[in-house]
C-alpha cells in the first residue's frame, strides 16, 4: 500500500497554535472559584483543557451547566485580547506553509467566533481556508465528525491529512478519522502525557512540520 504525502494540515487552536492556557485557566477559576470557593486548584483546572465547556461544567454541576457556561464565556470573552499570543514560530511557519501550498483548517472544540477572534488577533486567520467549531457539529472531537468535516470542505482525503494538537482530543479524534497525528510537546500536559495516546509524531517546534512534512513526500 503506497502512503500518500502529506497535502493537509489540521490544527487544533487552543495550546497549539494560539497560547491560551492562562485565559482558559484564570476563566475556570473566576467562575470556579464564585461558586464552589476553595474547591479547585490550578491542578485540578488542567485537566478541563481540551473537552468541551458543557462536558466539564456538567461533570461538576448539571444542574448549573447552562449558567457556568455562560459565566465563563462573558469573563473569557472580556479578557481574551489581553492574554492570547502564538507560540513560538507559528506565524512565520504557516505562512511557509501556506506558500508552499499546503491547504490548511482549524478544527476546535469551541465556538468557532472565538476561534476566529483569536485567529485575528494573532494575524494568521488568511493562512486557513476553513475553521470548524463547535457550533459546527454534532459531535465534537474525538468523535471524526469535526475533522471529516474539514476535508470534505478542503476537498481532501484523510489519507493525505496530519492533525496536529495539544490534547487526547486531538490526537483521538485524528485516529477516528483516519489521519495522522502530530502531538505537540509545548502542550500544557507535557509530551509525555501525549504520548501515551500513540501519536504518530511529537513536534517540539512548529518549525518541525517541514521536516516531518518533506519526508513524507516523494
Amino acid at each position: 500500500m503506497t502512503i500518500k504525502p502529506i497535502t493537509t494540515l489540521l490544527f487544533d487552536f487552543d495550546g497549539t497554535l494560539g497560547d491560551t492556557n492562562e485565559l482558559i485557566i484564570a476563566s475556570f477559576r473566576h467562575v470556579l472559584e464564585e461558586h464552589f470557593p476553595g474547591r479547585f486548584q490550578r491542578e485540578d483546572i488542567l485537566a478541563f483543557i481540551g473537552p468541551s465547556l458543557r462536558d466539564t461544567f456538567s461533570s461538576i454541576e448539571p444542574a448549573m451547566t447552562d449558567q457556568l457556561i455562560h459565566e465563563y464565556r462573558t469573563w473569557n470573552i472580556a479578557n481574551h485580547d489581553d492574554y492570547v499570543t502564538e507560540f513560538d514560530g507559528v506565524s512565520d511557519t504557516l505562512r511557509k506553509l501556506h506558500e508552499q501550498g499546503l491547504k490548511m483548517a482549524v478544527v476546535s472544540t469551541k465556538k468557532r467566533d472565538m476561534v476566529e477572534r483569536g485567529l485575528r488577533l494573532i494575524g494568521i486567520e488568511s493562512y486557513f481556508e476553513t475553521v470548524i467549531g463547535l457550533d459546527d457539529v454534532t459531535n465534537e472531537k474525538p468523535d471524526p465528525e469535526p475533522l471529516l468535516l474539514a476535508l470534505e470542505r478542503l476537498d481532501r482525503s484523510p489519507e493525505e491529512a496530519l492533525m496536529i494538537g495539544d490534547n487526547f482530543h486531538d490526537i483521538l479524534g485524528g485516529q477516528n478519522a483516519g489521519v495522522r497525528t502530530a502531538a505537540v510537546a509545548w502542550a500544557l500536559k507535557g509530551e509525555e502525557y501525549l504520548q501515551t495516546f500513540k501519536p504518530d509524531y511529537m513536534l517540539h517546534h512548529m518549525t518541525d512540520l517541514f521536516t516531518l512534512i518533506a519526508g513524507e513526500r516523494p
